[in-house]
């Protein structure tokens, strides 16, 4: 039965090629833990990524974009001629006496009857708040996933998603590996990594990489949002428009921009093609996670390239992180869940 099991996901990867699962809104996860988990040993490039210490139950909110104003510009000040003060002559002075000029003295009348009038009302001193500081994103977050094979809990792999970011940029970086019984056929590790800007309307990616540890190949999609392409591998080109996400920024595009709607609709970019997806909210239900149970939002794609089902679950009260994920193509299935989110130990202790 052992064999079986472990010979199964091996023929299924033989037989399914690779962009068949990269058609879903988080497809970058089981493209990891079943497509993208490359055979041989890593290369010197796919370095694992040194652990968070630190895990936490709650996420901050996200950072708000910092909107980076120009100085104003200085306006010359305006000169107003001097207007001559001349002195009247008091009437007790004798005649032919010379009256000294006194700008100062003749000015404080007029600045005197010039000021403000003191206030009529009571000005409270501002009471201090003792309610604590709003939770800061930490600078690096990772959600830890574990991949399965069905729905009936076959573990076949986990992968790391970390979030960095700083000054309205991000870096997402991922290495997904097979554990397991998987771990016997399935060797070495993928890596992607994804980059780009904080915006008010959520990632907006620059550039997306995937590398492969059996051969060393390097594949890359550099978005040119001036002029509106994208820059696919083999040179190859497709149009861009807003919204179009990368594999990895699309799987925390709703921490950063929850969905405001019933409908939620956008492109995803890999390093060979260019997708679209529609997804419909389907309903709510309760996930029960290795650190807590969860109200969740399921979320379902209703339109989309290719014949593969999807269906994600996010939770509101988490920022709508995506909590689970399954993947269909009619004959296998394959799921994610949350399992941990790591901070460093430093930002914990806080």
């Amino acid at each position: 039965m052992t064999s079986i099991l472990g010979a199964w996901p091996l023929h299924w990867l033989r037989q399914q090629p690779t962009r068949t699962l990269v058609c879903a809104v988080v497809a970058s996860l089981l493209t990891h833990l079943i497509v993208s988990v490359w055979p041989d040993r890593p290369s010197g490039g796919s370095e694992p990524l040194p652990p968070l210490s630190a895990t936490i139950t709650e996420i901050p909110p996200p950072p708000a974009p910092i909107v980076k104003r120009a100085p104003p510009k200085r306006k010359p000040k305006a000169t107003t001629p001097a207007v001559p003060v001349i002195a009247a002559t008091p009437e007790t002075s004798e005649p032919g006496a010379a009256v000294a000029e006194d700008p100062v003295a003749e000015a404080a009348p007029e600045a005197a009857v010039s000021a403000p009038p003191p206030p009529t009302e009571e000005v409270l001193p501002v009471a201090v708040s003792n309610a604590a500081p709003p939770r800061q994103l930490p600078p690096r977050i990772e959600l830890v996933y574990r991949g399965f094979l069905g729905t009936q809990g076959f573990f076949i792999g986990d992968a790391v998603y970390r979030l960095e970011h700083g000054d309205n940029r991000y870096s997402i970086t991922t290495i997904g590996q097979a554990r397991g019984l998987a771990a016997l056929f399935l060797r070495g590790q993928g890596r992607l990594t994804s980059t780009g800007t904080i915006t008010s309307a959520g990632l907006q990616p620059d550039l997306y990489t995937a590398e492969r540890s059996s051969d060393g190949r390097h594949e890359a999609a550099t978005f040119d949002w001036e002029s509106g392409i994208v820059l696919l591998n083999d040179d190859k080109t497709a149009g861009l428009e807003l919204p179009t996400f990368d594999p990895l920024a699309v799987l925390w595009q709703f921490y950063f921009a929850p969905p405001d709607r019933d409908e939620a609709e956008f492109n995803v970019a890999t390093t060979r093609r260019v997708y679209h997806s529609r997804f419909h909210r389907t309903g709510v239900e309760s996930i029960k996670l290795s650190f807590g149970e969860f109200d969740t939002e399921v979320w379902e794609r209703t339109a989309g390239d290719g014949n593969i089902t999807a269906r994600v679950w996010l939770a509101p009260s988490l920022h709508h992180v995506m909590v689970k994920m399954r993947l269909s193509n009619g004959r296998l299935t394959g799921e994610a869940l949350l399992d941990s989110i790591r901070v460093d130990e430093t930002v914990a202790q806080q």
